[in-house]
């Protein structure tokens, strides 16, 4: 019999730093992620990003917020690969960042850490140190050649391309190229944002890339029509990436 072609690696990022005025089912409280990663999961994502917050929906690296989000996914679905947001809106403080990581007591499997932001290296140690897997965020040329020539490199559990609403896929091309020249062992990620989100996780299936999709990146589907939620998404992203693969 054929072997059965493995399922593309889809991530899902349940919240990002959207609020929830911008979509009813954004999951904010610890019982709504625990929900929304249940759902994305059983929709087919085989990991879930997450941003812990506040309870008026704003992210927060404060270890009793983190605390309470992972704990509550983690009891949901035990074994599902959890990691967290560090970005630096949410504590725009490179020493207070590294404080507030450093005091967490519950800890994700990983976390991401985007290379252009102000002690970004210092804080991809840290995370090491502590056993948690860095996934590192590319935003542009320079952050990819500078993470490239890092001594972080060949430690990260995976690298994402990170575009915006108005990058392409020449550009997200050209990132891949510059990343794979470093030689590190993790696997790539790439994924958009808004009106790019659908078409550069196409992409993503035909260079054989990792992706991610959720509410965090798109409120969308892809016919254009206000997705329910990251369930939804998912499973759009699931249909799109095995017919691009095939």
């Amino acid at each position: 019999m054929p072997s059965v072609p493995p399922a593309p690696y889809v991530k899902a990022c349940i919240n990002g730093a959207r609020t929830p005025d911008q979509h009813p089912g954004l999951p904010v409280s610890p019982p709504q992620l625990a929900d929304a990663a249940v759902a994305a999961h059983g929709a087919g994502a085989q990991a879930v990003h997450m941003h812990p917050k506040t309870e008026d929906g704003v992210d927060s690296l404060a270890p009793e917020t983190v605390a309470a989000a992972v704990d509550a996914v983690r009891h949901a679905l035990p074994g599902l690969p959890l990691g967290v947001t560090t970005g630096f809106w949410a504590l725009p403080d490179p020493e207070k960042r590294l404080r507030a990581v450093e005091s967490w007591s519950v800890l994700p499997d990983f976390a991401s850490v985007n290379w252009h932001e102000p002690g970004s290296p210092e804080l991809a140690r840290l995370l090491l140190s502590r056993g948690i897997g860095v996934e590192i965020g590319i935003f542009h040329a320079d952050a990819a050649e500078q993470w490239a020539r890092s001594e972080v490199a060949p430690h990260c559990l995976r690298v994402m391309i990170e575009l915006q609403a108005d990058e392409d896929t020449d550009t997200a091309d050209d990132l891949l190229a510059r990343i794979r020249r470093a030689e590190s062992p993790a696997p790539i990620l790439l994924h958009g944002l808004d009106a790019s989100c659908w078409p550069l996780l196409a992409h993503a299936g035909v260079r054989g890339l990792q992706t991610r999709i959720g509410l965090e990146d798109t409120l969308l589907l892809p016919d254009g029509s206000s997705a329910p939620g990251n369930a939804e998404l998912v499973a759009a992203a699931t249909g799109i990436l095995r017919e691009v693969s095939q």
